[in-house]
């Protein structure tokens, strides 16, 4: 057992904890990950980023609140990047943060919004349905290295809660699991969402799902690329910007709060 320093970020109130391990050498137990992230008896966050070098390059290590492994998280490398130019491990500008999902490109000033490339944003084209709350809804497949539906409703409210994961058929196009966004449409440039995150329930923000929202959005509406939208989550307000080939890029605020010491 070892004790470590946490820092509690996050971006639009999707919160995080993270670990500096620059030299790659803390095991974190996913038991551990579950037990800190629980906001009933631990810290409570929504997700787990370990910053680590590898090959001369910083490399998210992230994890859902129970645990799990995920490929990427677009709030969370935005926080990632804005301990590591706080904390004078990387120049502000432009740089790269590795994950599961590839190289990340960010562009970090040293103080004020962050953006990140997220690369392509694509429509997969399967005949998907959600069901929540009695309720049944066609939804969108959009893959942001990361598995989304997105279902358009005329409100919000219509959902319910989302204390329980909604439901996702067929079951073999997500194996895996999926993130779950709803979305009410204000404009063919403004949308509002709530979303559930595979492995970490509703949250206030997700970064990818935004992503995913912006593009189904724009095949919703009939929108063209390139394109800019405001997409409002519980926790704030994002802004993707699209390039003629559906490549993503996402700004917003990212913020560190405060320090805990923990034994792992």
């Amino acid at each position: 057992m070892a004790t470590v320093t946490l820092t509690y970020g996050h971006g639009t109130e999707n919160d995080f904890l993270l670990l500096l391990d620059e030299a790659d050498q803390i095991e974190v137990d996913p038991a551990a990950v579950a037990r800190l992230c629980n906001r009933e008896n631990g810290i409570g966050a929504d997700g787990f980023i370990r910053m680590v070098k590898r090959d001369g390059l910083w490399f998210m290590d992230y994890r859902n609140s129970d645990g799990s492994l995920a490929e990427m998280c677009g709030n969370g490398i935005r926080v990632m990047a804005r301990y590591l130019v706080n904390h004078q491990l990387q120049q502000s500008g432009l740089f790269p943060i590795n994950t599961r999902d590839g190289k990340k490109f960010l562009a970090v000033p040293e103080q004020g919004e962050i953006s990140v490339n997220m690369g392509k944003v694509e429509e997969l084209g399967d005949e998907v349905d959600v069901e929540q709350n009695g309720h049944r809804w066609p939804a969108l497949h959009i893959n942001v290295g990361n598995p989304h539906a997105v279902v358009f409703v005329e409100s919000l409210a219509e959902v319910g809660s989302l204390t329980n994961a909604p439901r996702v058929s067929p079951d073999d196009v997500y194996p895996d699991g999926t993130n779950v966004e709803f979305v009410e449409v204000i404009s063919d440039r403004e949308v509002r969402m709530r979303v559930h995150e595979r492995g970490s329930g509703e949250t206030r923000s997700c970064g990818t799902g935004v992503c995913a929202v912006a593009l189904a959005t724009v095949i919703h509406t009939g929108k063209r690329l390139p394109a800019t939208l405001t997409v409002h989550v519980p926790g704030g307000t994002l802004k993707v910007e699209f390039d003629g080939h559906s490549n993503a890029v996402l700004t917003g605020p990212a913020l560190l709060l405060r320090d805990y010491e923990v034994t792992l």
